[in-house]
């Protein structure tokens, strides 16, 4: 894939390309468990309804909302009469309401890689890992996140693969202390969850200082606080 590609796949905004007749002729990664939830039909109508008169694009603020998927945005656009494309923007899933966090300046990707390591022990599991290379390095509880992502991990232990996403969260910030951070995801997912452990999951969670969606995949959402 060509970077501007690599851009679209990793997006965590789900984008869908159709024909004109309504068959998908692409779509990226989050898109694929957006149709967990809605169906093709509704997408193409929602590409075609708020689609701009003439050849171009048009964004139109509308909320949305399919099972566990919250938008606020859509941005409908086509060049011919062959292809239209259509991207939904998420909105923030996560409560802007803790402290800021502490901890000590990490490697984001070694702590992953660590955690996996520890997961694979034994196991036949294969670990597919899709990082976006660019997160630096940043400020956070190790011990704490360690803790957290074995237990993301054992919730998924009876699967032959699971998969781990690493990405920045194009426009989306948080604030604290009158500051902006970047923020950026890591969603760990598998084709079945263990949900007693999601359970444990969620009182784990509770008592730390990240913003985690438990769903039939698990996304931590982690500001880049680097000093």
């Amino acid at each position: 894939m060509t970077f501007e590609q690599q851009w679209i796949e990793y997006d965590y905004n789900p984008f869908v390309l159709f024909s004109s007749n309504g068959k998908i002729i692409s779509l990226n990664a989050e898109a694929q468990f957006l149709l967990g939830s809605a169906t093709t039909d509704e997408i193409f109508k929602l590409a075609t309804t708020y689609a701009n008169v003439s050849f171009g694009f048009k964004t139109t603020f509308i909320e949305l909302e399919f099972g566990r998927y919250k938008f606020f945005a859509v941005c409908v656009g086509y060049e011919n009469e062959d292809e239209i494309g259509i991207k939904f923007y998420q909105a923030p899933t996560f409560k802007l309401d803790k402290e800021k966090p502490v901890g000590e300046l990490i490697n984001i990707y070694t702590l992953v890689d660590l955690c996996i390591s520890a997961s694979s022990i034994n196991s036949k599991i294969i670990f597919v890992k899709e990082f976006d290379p660019t997160i630096p390095e940043i400020i956070i509880d190790s011990n704490n996140f360690i803790k957290l992502l074995n237990k993301i991990y054992s919730c998924f232990e009876h699967n032959d693969k699971i998969y781990t996403r690493i990405f920045y969260r194009i426009g989306e910030h948080i604030k604290f202390e009158n500051k902006k951070y970047s923020i950026f995801s890591i969603v760990i997912y598998a084709d079945d969850i263990n949900q007693y452990k999601s359970n444990e999951l969620e009182i784990l969670s509770a008592n730390t200082n990240f913003y985690i969606d438990i769903q039939s995949k698990i996304t931590i959402n982690i500001p880049m606080i680097t000093s």
